[in-house]
Order: structure tokens, then sequence, then C-alpha cells
């Protein structure tokens, strides 16, 4: 009931009206394209833009979905894995200003265009941001949209092809996010700067808290994962629809070797596809001025960003998420919600031990029954760089949709367990006025937490902390050895010898707290263990 421009409950008390001003997501589209040929060259930028094309109709306003993009005065785009590493750099060009680019293909003129800097927190991130611009009036409508065309892009160099994505369409992006690296100079030198060496860093170290042996862990991160695969496995977005069983997962074989030990290759991130997504923002009374059905409104109920300590080697613990665990309790407090009042879980997952540490922080069981993820996550969904989350989201929105008055939480990380945002979405009303406490609050907090005592060139006695092997595909490469001083308790990173018998040894046998010494040799630490 209405009484005196507000809402009644059943027992007569007065509630808050939704404003107009109140932050709503009302489109969203994706895209999985699996066949188009190299040889057509489709650019990125025209993948992202169909993912926009997707999420204008999707919204199905009254005025159109020209309507719609004329009331949009920002687009943002996901930063490309081609500016982001030089793993994926590429020789085919790009363009200027990539959200611009996409803008053009849509027939969107807007005021402003983001580019963000990397990270897979940053969908959510951007999605909490202009939630609050919008709140204020400073924002009337946004897109967000990001995608990868890894697949063609590598076809295309491998073959010679005379493509070109160049393009200038005028004018620069405004950048949004944090442009620092994600690890620091001792990290670098000990070849410590890429995802496939950090998490499976972490991932030791969280075998080691849970007291496992590594077939034991194995067999349990394959359990894990075989419920990804199998939401894969009904999705037909999806990458690999395959539905690997936990036993396929744990096997390593020429088909499923080793990357990063612990973790074989069906444990990885899907990197190299052709994905885009796009996600369309606005307010409530925009919404209704464009006759968007409220059938189609999905709001933003609470969020938070936060990040842990910058450099994996400071970190007190490996196998904790300080961020994970305050962020996840901002965005559930600010919801009203409990963890037994969401619904629906889509948790970061580039390797197992992010979802195991999501878990863990937010007082999930990894085998809830609600499931972890709606979409089938990184590996086997798909991981198309820094935009996976425009992804869940979208899928998100999508279940949320058919099941009015539920709620759902996505989780979103970036770096390597470093940054993380967090959203709670529902299509039930926002009631009252939204607004979010400042993220400098949390950080603040966060901040403060100790870090590790740390030695930058280490000698002497000392023990294995946790550990990986990095292999190509004739066998190991290299090791990295995150240790402490037996006499001081520091910590330090360190490559193993060049050694494959050594390589070998350190991954047959648990080397967690293996002794050995530590000593410099030609600017970096080798620990040789004993």
């Amino acid at each position: 009931m209405i009484a005196g421009g507000l809402l009644e409950n059943a027992q007569g008390g007065a509630l808050p009206m939704t404003e107009t001003s109140t932050p709503i997501l009302v489109g969203c589209g994706d895209v999985t394209d699996l066949d188009t040929p190299a040889e057509r060259g489709r650019s990125p930028f025209d993948l992202i833009a169909e993912a926009g094309r997707l999420a204008l109709a999707d919204a199905k306003a009254a005025s159109g979905a020209a309507g719609l993009a004329a009331a949009i005065d920002t687009v943002a785009m996901l930063r490309l894995f081609s500016d982001t590493s030089h793993r994926f750099a590429t020789r085919l060009g790009t363009s200027r200003n990539p959200p611009k680019s996409v803008a053009k293909r849509l027939g969107i003129d807007a005021a402003r265009y983001v580019y963000s800097w990397n990270g897979g927190n940053m969908p959510q991130y951007f999605v909490n941001l202009f939630a609050e611009a919008i709140a204020r009036g400073e924002m009337r409508a946004a897109m967000i949209a990001g995608g990868e065309a890894l697949r063609t892009q590598y076809a295309v160099e491998r073959g010679g092809l005379p493509v070109s994505w160049a393009e200038d369409p005028g004018g620069e992006p405004e950048l949004i996010g944090d442009p620092r690296r994600g690890w620091s100079d001792d990290e670098d030198r000990h070849n410590m700067r890429a995802a496939i060496v950090m998490y499976p860093l972490i991932e030791n170290a969280i075998r080691g808290a849970r007291g496992r042996s590594v077939p034991e862990h194995l067999q349990a991160m394959g359990r894990l994962f075989a419920r990804f695969a199998a939401v894969a496995a009904a999705n037909p977005l999806a990458t690999r629809r395959e539905g690997y069983s936990a036993e396929r997962l744990a096997t390593v074989d020429a088909t499923n070797r080793w990357i990063g030990f612990p973790y074989p290759r069906l444990m990885n991130s899907n990197a190299f596809i052709d994905q885009a997504a796009a996600l369309i923002m606005t307010s409530v009374g925009t919404a209704r001025e464009l006759g968007i059905p409220e059938e189609k409104w999905v709001y933003l109920h609470g969020c938070a960003d936060g990040h842990d300590h910058w450099y994996v080697s400071e970190r007190a613990e490996l196998h904790v998420s300080p961020a994970i665990r305050r962020g996840s309790r901002k965005a559930l407090d600010m919801a009203g919600r409990s963890l037994d009042g969401i619904g629906l879980f889509d948790l970061y997952s580039c390797f197992p031990s992010a979802v195991e540490i999501g878990c863990q922080e937010i007082g999930l069981a990894e085998d809830d029954p609600r499931g972890l993820t709606v979409t089938g996550g990184l590996p086997y969904f798909g991981g198309p760089g820094n935009n996976y989350v425009t992804h869940s989201i979208a899928e998100m929105m999508r279940r949320l949709r058919a099941a009015p008055g539920r709620f759902g939480l996505v989780t979103a990380n970036g770096n390597y367990v470093t940054k993380h945002s967090f959203g709670v979405y529902s299509t039930t009303p926002f009631r009252g006025t939204w607004r979010r406490e400042s993220p400098a609050v949390l950080q603040a907090e966060l901040d403060a937490l100790p870090k590790a005592p740390y030695a930058a060139a280490p000698s002497g006695a000392a023990t294995v902390e946790t550990y990986t092997v990095m292999h190509g595909r004739s066998g190991p490469d290299y090791g990295v050895v995150l240790g402490r001083l037996a006499a001081t308790g520091e910590r330090f990173v360190a490559n193993l010898p060049d050694d494959p018998a050594m390589l070998y040894d350190l991954q047959e046998r648990d080397s967690l707290g293996r002794p050995g010494r530590v000593e410099q040799r030609g600017g970096r630490n080798i620990f040789t263990p004993a």
C-alpha cells in the first residue's frame, strides 16, 4: 500500500520509496565467437560493439535502441590484454581511443570515454563507481563494455595475414583504476610477474594451511572445479563445454600438462578466446523516461572495493585475503542481507586458489548447494582478459530477472588476489537514498594490517614457505620459492638452481617447510633445497 508518499509494510509501518535517482542496470549482452574465420580479422572493437548492440536491445526501451543510445553520456571499456601485458602484445595495432571506437560503431556520441587500467576487478569497480555518479545526478546513463579477440589475434599473427586493427577515432580516453603494476622489483627479478606464476604460489600456501598432501590437494581442486565445469557444460556461451570430471581435471597427461605446479592446464583461466560483454546503467527516473520496462531493472543493493597489500611477497599470510573478508561483509551489510539471504553467487575463478580463498573469507562451503558460479568460471566459460566479470554480471542479471526477488553476489579480483570489488544484485527495488560508504574507509583498515618482515638480500639457512615449478611443453623451466630465513624469520623470494632433476624433485615430494640455503648469484636470490 502507499500512504503519504511512502510504501506501507504488512505491519502498517512506512518504508521509504525508491527514489528516481536510484542506480539500476537495465541492459546486458554478451558474445562468444568460436567460429568466425581468422582471415576475416574481426577486431575486438567489432566484437565488443556486437555485445553493445545486444545490451541496447535487451533493455527494450520504448524509445528504441537508438533512443537509449542517445541517452548514454559515458562509455567505459575494460583494458585489452594487448595493452595490459607483454605476453599478449599484438602486432596488429590498436585504437588510440578504444571506448570511442566501440561507441562510434554503435552510433553513440558520449561526453565521456573511459578506459580502465588493468584488473579483473574493474567491471564491478565501474558498476560501483558509476552507481555513485548516477545517484548524485552526475551521470545519465553509461555503457560498460569489454572483450578480447585473442583467438583471432593469434591466428592472424601466426598466419601472417594482412590485417590491421589500428584506428584513431579522435581524442584520448580518461583512464580510471590503479596504474601500478602488480609485482615488486624483487618479484620481477625472479620472474614472478604473471598470474600463472603467482597463483600456484598462493595455491601451495593454501595446501600447507589445510595440511594436505600434493595428491590430496590435487583431487580437492579437481572436485571444486568439476562443479564449475558442469555449469559451463550447460551454458551455450561457454568456450569449454566438455563438463570435465574431477578425475579428468586432476589427471596430468599430454593434453592436461603442468603449467605452474600444482595446476594442470585445465585448471588455468582460458584466455585465448573471442568473447565480449556489455552492460547499461542508468537511474530509475531515466529508465522511466525512456520507457524501459521494470522487469528489466536490476538494482545494486550493496557494493564494496578494496585491495590487500599490493605485493604478494609482503602479505603476512599467503592463504588469506582480509580484503575479501571485510569487503564482502561491507557489501552484504549495505544490502541488508546475510549470506543465507543470497541465492546466487559468482566467485572470481581464474584459478582454484582464488575460489578457495573467496569461499574461506566469505564463509561459503566449497560445495555449497547454491553453487559458486552462474557462468562456469574463467577456465571453462572463458577468461576474456580484464572483462570476465562483465559477463558474470550479465548472466547474474538474466538469472535474477528469471527469479524476481532473489539476491545474487558477484565478486571480482584483479592482479594476484590483490584488488577486489563486490556487488549484491536483485530485482527487488532499493528503498530510500542510494548511498555507499566511501571505499577509503575500508582501504584504511586494510592498509593498517601488518606486513611480513622482508629480506631483499637474504643469505643463510632457510625453509620453503611456498613454491612453484613452471613448465614449458617439454618439462620444467624454472622454479620460484617464497621462503623464510631461519635466523630472523624474514621472508625472501628466490629462484631454484637451473637443474631439471632438482625441479622435478621439488615437485614430486612435498617441499613445504623443506630446509635449504639461500644466497645471491648474479643479482638474483637462489635457494638450494637440502
